[in-house]
């Protein structure tokens, strides 16, 4: 596990977190929607995805940084190795969950911790937000991108995004839409289940770059796909937790 005075940039980008707020918004039931409105006063969950990012610079919230990502070695499994003092993205979204169901939580924790919630799922679905302590997921491993000074974590997080120069109701709504079948099939399983899952395309991302790589359009045109279905996948799986949290 990395400590937190180690921690990896927290983000998938502004656009990304934005998208799988919009996703989930379209997939969550009305009753939810009108709970949610109300707690965050009108604020949209698009609007409020990026704020575990937009706190980092709050020293106040520095004990969060370890609950935007989770580190398992190659050959082991989650809980083999001791936790770490600051928690994880597992533990982090159990934490979420346990304060929006609570019955006496304050409406200002319970706004804090649905924030939190809605960017820390989307967290979940970059790859590299589950990959190897030793590279800092990613960040260690140096690539250009377009021929700009880069990091593998950072073309995942944000540069194929902005690359693809659209904003989050275009990508979004771009997106087909997902029949009930399909929906309960990305839904199923837990949160761990999607970690593991996530696990699987990090050994593909890992091996798509080494070190002193120049990535660009070829890079761009095999890998953007997946990043769109990670982004779809984070806001209909946000949505099942938020209509658990909100029911």
């Amino acid at each position: 596990m990395l400590n937190a005075s180690n921690e990896q940039p927290v983000m998938w980008g502004a656009t990304g977190h934005r998208v799988t707020g919009e996703v989930a918004a379209d997939y969550i039931k009305k009753s939810t929607a009108r709970k949610i409105e109300k707690l965050l006063d009108g604020h949209g969950l698009a609007e409020v995805s990026t704020f575990g990012d937009d706190i980092k610079s709050d020293k106040r919230f520095r004990k969060f940084g370890a609950w935007h990502y989770v580190n398992i070695d190659p050959g082991k499994e989650y809980g083999d190795e001791p936790a770490s003092a600051y928690g994880d993205i597992i533990k982090g979204i159990d934490t979420c969950m346990v304060v929006l169901k609570s019955e006496t939580a304050t409406k200002a924790d319970k706004q804090f911790y649905l924030k939190m919630l809605v960017h820390l799922v989307g967290d979940l679905h970059q790859p590299l937000h589950v990959g190897k302590a030793e590279d800092l997921g990613g960040n260690k491993i140096k690539v250009t991108w377009f021929r700009e000074d880069s990091n593998l974590h950072r073309v995942w997080d944000s540069e194929m995004l902005d690359h693809y120069n659209m904003s989050y109701t275009e990508i979004s709504g771009n997106f087909p839409e997902l029949t009930k079948n399909q929906v309960k099939q990305l839904q199923k399983g837990s949160v761990l289940d999607w970690v593991n899952e996530t696990r699987k395309l990090v050994d593909k991302v890992y091996a798509s770059a080494k070190d002193g790589d120049d990535l660009g359009y070829r890079y761009m045109y095999d890998h953007f796909g997946e990043v769109q279905e990670q982004l779809e996948k984070g806001g209909v799986r946000l949505a099942k937790l938020l209509d658990e949290a909100f029911k």
